[in-house]
């Protein structure tokens, strides 16, 4: 079996949108990270920046989960004025998986978070990736954003535990979980190092499922 999907999930901090940008650039395929909020606002017919709202809304504490899992590299905070009542947060959530199984179909992809590896489990085709990093590492890569060393910490606490709740509000499952992952990879040796050890690690796969097909 060919891997057509890689999902792309990550500590915050950790360089994974950056990473699963350059690992779709590298094998020419299509990137869903903030694509996802876009075509989620088309097939809702709705304003992509009420979409991107209602990433943050949730009753109220589901609404500020769902903002840091279905925003991706997106900045946190938005205001809240303008989202339609009609357009809320768990509507969201089962059509993200909508077009999650829809873009996987369609292969040659590369999603980032939001849960695809939980939507994904089942489909022979999808590689699962967590990138991780030590928390100096985290820090040091958010305050290359402009972030101060206190805001970056706040930052690298916040955001995982807050995706650790969404997953396991809407999924029923812990975050991260390990028996989902193909791979695990420390990003604190570089970019590079992680995209060629996703390579590698596809490449191994590919071959090992060829031969069990064969019967060598």
């Amino acid at each position: 079996m060919q891997v057509r999907t890689i999902t792309v999930e990550r500590e915050y901090g950790s360089g994974g949108a950056l990473i699963a940008r350059r690992l779709a650039e590298h094998l020419g395929w299509k990137l869903w990270d903030e694509e996802l909020t876009a075509e989620i606002a088309r097939l809702a017919k709705v304003d992509q920046k009420a979409a991107r709202l209602c990433d943050e809304r949730m009753d109220p504490l589901i609404y500020r989960l769902f903002r840091v899992f279905a925003r991706g590299s997106y900045e946190r905070a938005l205001p809240l004025e303008g989202v339609s009542s009609r357009f809320d947060a768990d509507q969201m959530v089962a059509m993200l998986q909508e077009v999650i199984e829809d873009v996987a179909s369609r292969g040659n992809c590369v999603i980032v978070g939001r849960g695809a590896p939980y939507i994904l489990r089942a489909h022979p085709d999808a590689f699962h990736v967590f990138i991780y990093a030590p928390r100096d590492e985290k820090i040091r890569r958010i305050r290359t954003l402009g972030k101060s060393e206190k805001e970056a910490a706040q930052l690298v606490s916040e955001v995982d535990a807050e995706r650790a709740s969404f997953i396991r509000h809407y999924f029923g499952a812990e975050w991260p979980c390990r028996a989902l992952y193909n791979a695990m990879i420390n990003s604190k040796f570089g970019d590079e190092y992680v995209i060629e050890m996703i390579l590698q690690h596809i490449a191994a796969l590919e071959k090992f499922q060829t031969a069990q097909v064969a019967g060598v």
